[in-house]
């Protein structure tokens, strides 16, 4: 095992509840057509959504260092664009380069080029020109995505401008299950992951304590016990109570994390308790915003009040990343909560559908066709690599009686990933225990 780090600000927004909250409208995060709408809202190109060396929307609030790791902006860091700002100039008149000093660009020899290929005897050429590109970026962003991103509290709470704190449904369904969390539209990937760590490997932690505060059937609140560690995103331990109130926007769709079970809440309980928790408030409307980036291992472990163990991947194999995999297993499962996140950037994440800074649950491991590969989900629920390096198809683990096999060819966000294609892409990982 590695030294835990001093600090770490993983984190990246889901952007298909991120475009939900936008436009306040649901959609199929599951169409093969999704990605024009993501597109469209987010004013990026879908391939480099996932990267913030791209400057993506996505990572909002974070900035990339030389290397390679992220750090937080201060608030007036991120710029808010100004309504009457267009996406993009009209550019229909440009007919030669020295035309777009029409545009304000004065230096024609110091715009760099961002791909160019020649189509048929035609140069086509895409440039990147800062002073003409008015499109949301992770320091600049509009008025609607500050509200949700960056909430400010009053006297009275935190409640986002269109939004309200609404009770909406049960605390479970049915049962604890690995896929019941999906993130929503904050950058707390770390925070979900590790829920979905511990709802996987270790169901009995995740509970339902409750209490009655009044005489009506819904007058209740929930206690969930958090354990200091230490650094960031951390307080005093305690038992936190708060309500099944959870953030809801004017058509009743949640805005930050849900349930993959509709009706169910015990996600969103989680993550409201957590935030009430590491911002040391006392009502219970606690700011979700504050929730963004951090360590997904200590996230575990604050639920846990066990020892996070981390282990990163540069100065591993991929078969001994494997084999830490194996022996944190039974049955091709993990037994004990386990975690991956990916690099700030620094490789190839535009079109692998792996996403730079990111956390994501480990769920176990398989071999097939003399291919050893680590079981993984990402906590959006959606989006997984297919590819040579992933493996599509039904895992069942050897106690069928209690494990539910887990299916890869649905999109849920679960896929395996082949050791050396994970030792590449991923940073690193750790087991909680």
């Amino acid at each position: 095992m590695d030294q835990a780090p001093k600090e770490m600000f993983v984190g990246v927004i889901n952007p298909y509840a991120l475009t939900e909250a936008i436009t306040g409208r649901k959609f199929d995060w599951k169409d093969a057509k999704s990605y024009q709408i993501l597109e469209e809202t987010l004013e990026t190109n879908y391939a480099e959504l996932f990267d913030i060396k791209f400057n993506s929307p996505l990572y909002a609030g974070l900035e990339l260092m030389k290397d390679n790791t992220v750090r937080a902006l201060k608030t007036d860091e991120v710029k808010i664009r100004a309504t009457d700002k267009l996406e993009s100039v009209n550019l229909s008149n440009i007919r030669t380069l020295n035309d777009l000093s029409t545009t304000g660009v004065k230096d024609l020899n110091a715009i760099s080029v961002k791909n160019a290929r020649l189509d048929k005897g035609d140069v086509k050429m895409v440039l990147n020109i800062p002073k003409l590109n008015n499109t949301i970026t992770n320091k600049l962003i509009t008025p609607s995505i500050k509200n949700i991103i960056f909430g400010q509290g009053n006297a009275n709470g935190w409640t986002p401008a269109g939004t309200s704190w609404s009770d909406r449904g049960n605390f479970f369904n049915d049962v604890t299950e690995y896929n019941d969390p999906i993130q929503g539209a904050v950058a707390n990937c770390y925070f979900i992951a590790a829920i979905s760590a511990i709802a996987w490997a270790t169901p009995y932690t995740i509970e339902h304590k409750v209490r009655a505060t009044g005489t009506g059937e819904t007058d209740r609140t929930n206690a969930i016990q958090f354990f200091t560690k230490g650094g960031g995103k951390d307080a005093a331990t305690r038992l936190v109570e708060v309500t099944d109130n959870t953030i809801v926007n004017s058509s009743n769709n949640p805005v930050y994390c849900r349930s993959n079970d509709a009706g169910e809440i015990w996600p969103a309980v989680y993550e409201k308790a957590f935030a009430k928790w590491i911002t040391n408030v006392n009502d219970d409307k606690p700011d979700i915003s504050q929730t963004a980036y951090g360590d997904p291992a200590k996230a575990v472990a604050q639920l846990t009040n066990k020892t996070p163990y981390y282990y990163y991947t540069s100065s591993r194999t991929g078969l001994d990343l494997f084999g830490i995999v194996r022996e944190n297993s039974m049955s091709y499962k993990t037994i004990n909560p386990m975690v991956a996140w990916t690099y700030g950037s620094g490789k190839d994440y535009s079109g692998s559908n792996i996403v730079g800074n990111h956390a994501y649950t480990v769920l176990g491991w398989s071999t097939f066709n003399g291919k050893n590969y680590i079981i993984l989900r990402n906590p959006w629920g959606v989006t997984e690599p297919n590819g040579l390096n992933s493996y599509q198809g039904l895992i069942s683990f050897f106690d069928g009686s209690f494990w539910r096999p887990i299916n890869m060819i649905g999109n849920d966000g679960v896929f395996a990933l082949e050791v050396n294609a994970f030792q590449y892409y991923f940073a690193a990982l750790a087991v909680t225990k």
